[in-house]
């Protein structure tokens, strides 16, 4: 069933709009990129973006290991679910078609909503 919320990346399924869990988009991840890469958030001008680094857990010059990585992904989740834009967040990851490059993250901008001000004060 598709919910009447839409982005601009397409309809969010109703059935996708649980909460997001660390195992499930590290999962996502190497599915897609064949890469565990860092999830950011980042805040400018008042304006929240998801950013898929460059950098990722498999590289040796990583400066995380697997549970302080998991525990910094879980942070960024949190947000995310807090501010009901998991299913967003799930469908752009299974769709997204850049990939990280060095120097290059690629980036969601997360829509604003009334809980929004209290993440980015």
């Amino acid at each position: 069933m598709i919910l009447d919320s839409f982005s601009e990346y397409g309809p969010i399924e109703e059935s996708n709009d649980g909460p997001l869990k660390v195992d499930e988009v590290m999962n996502c991840l190497r599915h897609r990129w064949k890469a565990t890469y860092d999830l950011k958030l980042i805040v400018r001008k008042k304006c929240l973006y998801l950013q898929v680094m460059w950098a990722y857990l498999e590289q040796q010059s990583f400066p995380l290991d697997e549970e302080a990585y998991r525990e910094r992904l879980n942070s960024v989740l949190e947000v995310i679910n807090r501010l009901g834009l998991s299913g967003l967040v799930r469908y752009w990851l299974h769709t997204v078609r850049q990939r990280p490059r060095i120097g290059r993250a690629v980036t969601l901008p997360l829509e604003n909503n009334w809980r929004f001000e209290e993440f980015v004060m």
